[in-house]
């Protein structure tokens, strides 16, 4: 689906502008792109200290499945993002967008923020499979790896950034199957139109699978 206002030469020319970089491009996905992904897009900016449109170790972004395009985060939102660590102009200047094929076969690492996000973004990009996750799964698989072994596995795939993200990524899916856990606990609860209680449980469960993605991150990319 084309998002409204936007023609399939404008959306090959944002794949093309993105692809040309060379930072490994990590994509967060919920269904509005208002309160979810976007808290989760801006938090792990400022914990890789990528300031939006800057040339830096790693590229972050994020869509919706049902974007409401063009609208700003939530007040909610965008209150716990800041509070939790994202640059307050980070956070004003985010705009939602649709996910679509280009997006999602775009990004070298897609962390959607709930199990129906995985499947969505995997049907649009299937080669992406193995390279998709709920935040809170990857970040429960990662929590099990030391930052030695992953930056271990990541200079045996050399110095280029994606390839080593790419072996690491591979190592995180290596973990799957290996604990049992409920499949509730791989989903961010979904806090629009509801109390700020339940934006602050959705916080609490988001903030600390950003902080695990963040550490991997900087193991693989030193």
């Amino acid at each position: 689906m084309i998002p409204h206002g936007m023609t399939r030469r404008e959306l090959r020319e944002r794949a093309a502008a993105l692809h040309k970089s060379a930072e490994p491009r990590i994509l967060m996905v919920c269904t509005g792109n208002i309160c979810r992904s976007p808290m989760a897009e801006a938090l792990l900016r400022a914990r890789m200290g990528t300031p939006e449109k800057a040339t830096h170790a790693v590229r972050v972004h994020s869509a919706g499945t049902r974007a409401l395009i063009d609208k700003a985060m939530t007040a909610d939102a965008q209150q716990l993002a800041v509070r939790n660590g994202a640059e307050e102009s980070d956070v004003k200047a985010h705009r939602a967008r649709w996910l679509v094929e280009q997006v999602a076969e775009d990004a070298d690492l897609i962390f959607a923020m709930a199990r129906e996000h995985r499947t969505t973004a995997v049907e649009l990009a299937p080669r992406m499979l193995r390279k998709t996750f709920t935040i809170r799964e990857f970040a429960r698989l990662a929590s099990a790896l030391t930052d030695d072994e992953v930056k271990s596995t990541a200079d045996a795939a050399g110095t280029e950034p994606r390839a080593r993200l790419a072996a690491v990524t591979a190592l995180v899916t290596q973990q799957r199957g290996m604990s049992p856990h409920a499949a509730d606990d791989d989903d961010v609860i979904d806090p629009y139109r509801r109390s700020h209680e339940t934006y602050e449980r959705s916080a609490a469960q988001l903030v600390p699978a950003v902080d695990e993605v963040a550490r991997i991150l900087r193991a693989t990319l030193a």
